[in-house]
């Protein structure tokens, strides 16, 4: 599969670049980038081609990684399930729910298959325990803390994000939160959402169609030495907490290519495709609104 590579920021750099380069089974063809110069650095480091016209790559390639701000990546993946190229995208899939249905009629009409990364849903022990977890039931509760240290950590290459200073933990960390509750404790039948705490942090509770509730605590302004994730059940089963990965962000953007080449192959839809990542915009963009003075999701 030839893939091209759309973005060119510090997580182009240090995930998608790599990853892309060193699998075995797809052809890194090239990169574009909203700046034509760091498109050509990427690109040189990597021994492909640089492009400076969009639809050229997309013409060019079977598949696209995109690194892109949530804004850009709904409206390029648009454009390219529409030029027959398969999606390999990040979370969140978009920043309204409009945008991310717009990209999943998108791959629907154009037959192309999707995967959106969501980092832990890629690292084999985590994945493992969320399938385990899924398939044992009876959880009464779930607690979530995902906290990041991006706003407080000087060195952070990710404090200056726009999309990140405007949008805050609620979209940058909840997709990881919410990508592990909901296979296991289902759909939300409800959602209130709170701002308490320094800066960004946000409060979730859902009420699932299981039964189940869960809370999620989402950060990006915790103290770095605070910075850290955590998730809990609480069931019939008795307390088990998500293990941490032992892996880095390449070996499981690697996995998310194998995820994208078999679903294609297949035609069999990955459990973590857009459709999945647009349940999650539905739930952010519900949180959003209640913290905005909104209603809840129903």
């Amino acid at each position: 599969m030839r893939i091209g590579l759309l973005g060119t920021g510090p997580w182009a750099q240090v995930a998608h670049a790599p990853a892309l380069s060193g699998h075995p089974d797809l052809d890194f063809a090239g990169v574009w980038g909203r700046r034509p110069d760091a498109a050509g650095e990427l690109a040189g480091l990597h021994g492909v081609r640089a492009y400076d016209d969009v639809d050229a790559l997309l013409a060019d390639v079977d598949a696209v990684a995109v690194a892109l701000p949530p804004a850009v990546q709904a409206e390029l993946a648009v454009r390219a399930a529409r030029a027959g190229c398969h999606l390999l995208l990040d979370k969140p899939l978009a920043p309204t729910v409009a945008q991310g249905r717009a990209v999943v009629r998108a791959a629907a009409e154009a037959g192309v298959a999707s995967v959106v990364f969501f980092t832990t849903r890629f690292q084999s022990a985590p994945e493992a325990w969320i399938t385990e977890q899924a398939g044992a039931g009876g959880w009464f509760t779930g607690r979530a803390q995902w906290l990041g240290a991006v706003f407080t950590d000087p060195d952070n290459p990710f404090a200056a994000s726009p999309w990140r200073r405007e949008k805050g933990a609620l979209w940058d960390v909840g997709p990881h939160a919410l990508s592990v509750l909901l296979p296991v404790l289902g759909e939300p039948r409800r959602v209130t959402a709170a701002a308490y705490g320094p800066g960004d942090t946000v409060h979730l509770v859902l009420d699932h169609a299981s039964g189940a509730s869960s809370s999620l605590t989402l950060s990006l302004t915790a103290p770095p030495a605070a910075a850290g994730a955590m998730v809990e059940l609480r069931g019939d089963a008795g307390i088990t907490l998500l293990p941490e990965a032992s892996e880095g962000v390449v070996p499981a953007l690697t996995r998310a290519a194998d995820a994208l080449l078999t679903a294609a192959r297949t035609g069999v839809p990955d459990p973590r495709d857009a459709a999945f990542a647009l349940r999650i915009t539905d739930i952010l963009a519900s949180a959003e609104a209640l913290l905005r003075g909104g209603t809840h999701l129903s």
